[in-house]
Order: structure tokens, then C-alpha cells, then sequence
């Protein structure tokens, strides 16, 4: 198994790929700590994570507030003794679509101060843990490619990832020293995961900029990359187990292409 006993932590354990990924780490051995704010879904991955013979812990935790997220790694480090895996897969909710003389500077900002927020809050928690043990691992999720790229409607999104993305880039400087990897996952658009409310509405308001609707406009997508098709969620999870395990042990500052070749590094 590749995390054997490892303790890992999921902000937003209940979303599309924050649930995949708590499963994959679970499969691989890992003891899974779910962090979310819908306890009900929470304890939906958690249930099918212990059907499957792995081991999982829920928390209701507002993964924007300073305090709950302080208060849960303290409590998950108490409990385990250490924090081996971080893994932000917190989802905001922003506006996208919208042409930019029509977009409100609240609507661009959004998405750049949740999601620095969230990932600033969630790995300096877990990095005070990990300092003190001399190990560990923080994963980051850019919310999409758009930090390489250009075109309409996304432009708060694609700043966003860029934040994220250098976020990941200058902590795995910071925290090398102390023996913790920072690597950060950077998917293209992931059709199973338009079961997440947000990410329909997301998807809905870039398919009508184009003026098509949100199948055909995946379709475009997926013409758009090298291998023809948009990741998985299986895919997503697959990789994110690997960068946590001590096979990628010498893997820092990374910023992992998993755009089917719609990005070429």
C-alpha cells in the first residue's frame, strides 16, 4: 500500500474530488480525516470508505474560518499523534461567464481571496504539525488550468489559479527545510464532477458565453487536448495517492499537468 498508516487530512472530503481522493488515500491505507461543512455528505464518503475496509473520521469544519480549521488539526494531531497528508479540495462557488465590461470588481475578487484563504488557513494549520514531526506532505488544487491560459469569461477563475498555484510553489520553498513537500494538482474540467452544484453552474454560464450548451461545450473541451478526452475523477485521485506517497518523496514545488495535453509544459 502506498500510505500504509499515514494520516491524512481532507478539506472538503465530501466535494467530487475531494470525496475520490479520501478514497483512493483510504484504499492505499491511509487514515482518513474528512473535513467539510455538510456533515450528511461527510459521513456518506466516510461510510462507503469503512464498506470498502478503510478508515475514516468526519469533522464539520468551515475550512474559511481561522478557528475551526486550527481547532480540527490540533484535535486530528492530538488523536493520531501526527499529520502525515494535507490535501485541499475546498470548491468556491464564483461567477464565471460574465464578459469582462460587465463584470463587478466583488465578482473577480471572490474567488482569488476564498480560495488563497482556504488554502493559506488549511496548510499553515496542518504545517505547524508537520514542522514539529520534520515530515509531511501539503497537496493543493488549482481550480482548473486557467492560470496558463487565455480566452473569455473566466478571469477571476484563471487568477485564481495562478494564486493557488504560487501558493504551492513559495511554501515548498518556506517548508522545505522542515521536511515537508508542497505540490500542487492542476486538472483540466472533470465532466463527473458536474454533480457538484457549483461546478454545473460554472460549466452552464462558460457553455452559454459560447453559446452552446454544456455538453457540447465539454465536447470542445476534449477536442482541445492532446489524448481527446478531459481527466477523471479516478485519474485526479490516482495521482494525488502517488504525490503523497514516499514513491514521490523527492518531488517538491510541483506543479502536476493533469490537463490531458490541453497544456503541454
Amino acid at each position: 500500500m502506498l500510505l500504509e498508516n499515514k494520516v491524512a487530512v481532507i478539506y472538503g472530503g465530501s466535494g467530487a474530488v475531494g470525496g475520490a481522493v479520501a478514497r483512493a488515500f483510504a484504499r492505499e491505507g491511509a487514515i482518513v480525516h474528512l473535513a467539510g461543512r455538510d456533515r450528511g455528505k461527510l459521513s456518506g464518503v466516510a461510510r462507503e470508505i469503512s464498506a470498502a475496509g478503510g478508515k475514516a473520521e468526519t469533522a464539520e469544519v468551515d475550512a474559511m474560518d481561522e478557528t475551526a480549521v486550527d481547532q480540527h488539526a490540533n484535535s486530528v494531531a492530538t488523536k493520531a499523534g501526527r499529520i502525515d497528508i494535507a490535501f485541499n479540495a475546498v470548491g468556491i462557488a464564483h461567477v464565471q461567464g460574465t464578459p469582462f465590461p460587465d463584470l463587478s470588481f466583488d465578482d473577480f475578487a471572490h474567488p482569488i481571496l476564498a480560495y488563497t484563504r482556504t488554502n493559506f488557513l488549511t496548510a499553515r494549520a496542518v504545517a505547524r504539525q508537520m514542522l514539529k514531526q520534520g515530515s509531511g506532505m501539503i497537496l493543493l488544487l488549482a481550480p482548473g488550468p486557467g492560470a496558463r491560459m487565455s480566452g473569455r469569461g473566466f478571469l477571476g477563475n484563471g487568477v485564481s489559479a495562478a494564486a493557488v498555484e504560487a501558493v504551492s510553489r513559495i511554501l515548498a520553498g518556506e517548508l522545505g527545510p522542515g521536511g515537508i513537500r508542497v505540490n500542487c494538482l492542476r486538472p483540466h474540467a472533470i465532466p463527473e464532477a458536474l454533480a457538484a452544484s457549483h461546478t454545473r453552474h460554472l460549466f452552464d454560464s462558460m457553455a452559454r458565453l459560447s453559446g452552446l450548451d454544456t455538453e457540447a461545450w465539454l465536447s470542445g473541451l476534449e477536442r482541445s487536448t492532446l489524448l481527446g478526452r478531459l481527466p477523471t475523477l479516478a485519474e485526479v485521485a490516482e495521482c494525488a495517492a502517488f504525490m503523497a506517497s514516499d514513491r514521490a518523496g523527492v518531488m517538491t514545488g510541483a506543479i502536476v499537468n493533469l490537463t490531458g495535453g490541453a497544456l503541454v509544459d
